[in-house]
């Protein structure tokens, strides 16, 4: 299974758990809420950033992000130590690496093996983003149509999913939901610095916000939503700076 941090961000204190003294050593280790979920084996992952406006029928699809996991290819000679640091990215994840595989830094991966060094989606897990907005259709939308309708009250956000073969998304069968992010998310995709400039990055954040600001408006305005409290967020920010710096002190 993954454990996790009920509230967390960036990967930080996510963990593959395999057995149940693993769970035990993690429970006693961070004492926060946490999230224990299904370990999800599918060999793909990606981040699907979708919007609707509530009186629409039919929403956007911004952003897809695509994640390629950090992995190595053996040449039959060199152990998976020497691999990691001969790596130019594996190496700048090094010190996670080596205690991830601390029981085989010693092993010879096979010739032309690959071997994925992180099962976790995140940047700060050594994971690559990658900018597929190639693969935004009108079919994959229509189904985040109906997965936005099957979960009320949710108009924004980025979806995480795992996933074998990206046609399976658009048909709507045979993937799993990791996350459903709101309000903060971002369109991930910015993140391929090969292929999305800084301006790029700052043009898609404002899209973004603005669709979030519509979507707001016409939820207070048409549904009575009220606004939220401006002393009760502050107080809500400072609450998660104090959450965020705990965790931070478990991590290091």
């Amino acid at each position: 299974m993954i454990a996790k941090p009920d509230i967390g961000f960036r990967g930080l204190l996510v963990q593959k758990i395999t057995s149940k003294n693993e769970l035990k050593i993690y429970l006693k280790k961070y004492k926060i809420d946490i999230i224990l979920q299904e370990f999800i084996n599918y060999k793909n992952e990606c981040g699907i950033f979708y919007s609707r406006n509530p009186t629409t029928d039919k929403g956007v699809i911004s952003s897809i992000t695509l994640k390629r996991f950090l992995s190595i290819t053996g040449d039959g000679t060199s152990t998976l130590y020497q691999l990691i640091v001969s790596d130019k990215r594996a190496n700048l994840y090094k010190d996670l690496l080596f205690e991830l595989h601390q029981n085989n830094l010693e092993s010879i991966p096979k010739k032309f093996e690959i071997l994925q060094l992180s099962v976790i989606g995140n940047h700060s897990k050594g994971t690559q983003f990658l900018n597929g907005n190639h693969l935004i259709s009108k079919k994959l939308e229509a189904t985040f149509d109906a997965l936005s309708k099957a979960i009320p009250g949710w108009f924004y956000g980025r979806i995480d999913l795992k996933y074998n073969e990206f046609s399976e998304i658009e048909n709507g069968s045979n993937f799993k939901i990791l996350e459903i992010n709101g309000i903060i998310a971002e369109p991930t995709h910015i993140y391929d610095s090969e292929n999305s400039t800084y301006f790029d990055a700052l043009r898609a954040i404002r899209m973004h916000w603005k669709s979030l600001f519509e979507i707001a408006t016409t939820n207070h305005t048409e549904y009575k939503v009220p606004y939220k409290n401006t002393l009760k967020f502050i107080s809500e920010i400072f609450e998660l700076r104090a959450y965020t710096k705990k965790i931070k002190k478990f991590n290091s």
